[in-house]
C-alpha cells in the first residue's frame, strides 16, 4: 500500500484491483476504510485508489504550520493523482472528498470521467447563521464538546460496519490531532474558496449525486442545492445518514453502477 508524498506530507492509498481508475475520497475524520463494504465489488471490474487524507487513516500528521482545509485536501488530491500517474477516473466524494472531486470535475474537466458525490460538500448557500456555526464548530474548544456526540447523529447507523466507523471516528475526535484538524476543516467551509456553486457550470463529466436524507450536517437540500448546480446531474436518495456506501451497499453500488457504465450521453436529469 503506497504513500504518496503530497504537499501535505506523505498520504496513504489503497490501491486494489486492475481497469480504469476509480478514486474513493472520504469524510473528516474517517479513513478509506469507509468503502470496505464496496471496495471488493469494485475492484472485480476497475483498480481502485483509495485515498487517506493528511491527517487521517495511515497518511502522515498535516505539519503543525499547515492548517487543514477542505482546499488544501483538493490540492492534495491533485498531488496524488500527478505522483501516480492518473490522468483520467472516476471518482467516488464523500462529505470533503466529495467538495473535493467536484473542485477537480469543474477546475480540471479532462481528468473526471463520471463524478459521483454522496452526502459532498461546497454547495452550501451560505448565510450569516450558516457562517456562524461553521465558525463556531471551528473552534477546538467547541469541537471537542459537540463533534464525537454529533457522529452517531449524522451516521445513523444501520450496520455493523456504520457501528465500526462511528467507533473510530468518536475514537478520532477525543484526541488533540482529531479536534484541530476538525476545527480547522470546518474554518475552511465557511471560506470564499469553498463555494463551488460559481463553478459548477464547468462539471461536464456525468455526475450523480446519492444522498443519505437522514443526515443532520449536509441533509438532502444540500444535495437538492448541488443537483440543480450541476449541468445534467442527477439525484438519487436514499433512506441513510451521512454514508450510504457503508448503510446500504448494495443501493449504493446498483446505482453506481449502473451510472458508471451508462454512456455518457444518456446521462442526465
Amino acid at each position: 500500500m503506497p504513500h504518496v508524498v503530497t504537499r501535505a506530507g506523505a498520504v496513504h492509498v489503497s490501491d486494489r484491483g486492475d481497469g480504469p481508475p476509480i478514486v474513493l475520497l472520504h469524510a473528516t475524520l474517517h479513513d478509506h476504510h469507509d468503502f470496505d463494504p464496496i471496495l471488493e465489488q469494485l475492484a472485480a471490474h476497475f483498480r481502485v485508489l483509495a485515498v487517506d487524507w493528511p491527517g487521517h487513516g495511515e497518511s502522515d500528521p498535516l505539519p503543525a504550520d499547515m492548517p487543514a482545509s477542505a482546499m488544501l485536501f483538493a490540492g492534495v488530491l491533485e498531488d496524488v493523482l500527478n505522483q501516480l500517474h492518473v490522468s483520467r477516473a472516476v471518482f467516488i466524494g464523500n462529505s470533503v472528498g466529495g467538495f473535493a472531486a467536484a473542485r477537480l470535475a469543474a477546475t480540471q474537466p479532462e481528468r473526471v470521467s463520471h463524478l459521483v458525490l454522496v452526502n459532498g460538500g461546497g454547495f452550501t448557500r451560505h448565510n450569516a447563521v450558516t457562517r456562524t456555526f461553521c465558525r463556531m464548530m471551528g473552534t477546538p474548544a467547541v469541537t471537542r464538546m459537540v463533534w464525537q456526540l454529533l457522529i452517531p447523529r449524522y451516521m445513523r447507523a444501520r450496520t455493523a460496519h456504520d457501528h465500526t466507523i462511528i467507533g473510530k471516528a468518536r475514537t478520532r475526535a477525543r484526541t488533540r490531532e482529531g479536534v484541530h484538524t476538525t476545527a480547522a476543516l470546518w474554518r475552511s467551509f465557511a471560506a470564499p474558496e469553498y463555494n463551488l456553486r460559481p463553478l459548477a457550470a464547468g462539471i461536464v463529466a456525468p455526475a450523480l449525486l446519492i444522498w443519505g436524507a437522514r443526515d443532520i450536517i449536509l441533509p438532502l437540500r444540500e444535495g437538492r442545492a448541488a443537483w440543480a448546480a450541476i449541468p445534467g446531474s442527477r439525484l438519487v436518495p436514499l433512506p441513510t445518514g451521512h454514508v450510504p456506501f457503508s448503510s446500504d451497499p448494495d443501493e449504493f453500488l446498483a446505482h453506481t453502477l449502473e451510472f458508471i457504465r451508462r454512456p455518457s450521453d444518456t446521462v442526465g436529469r
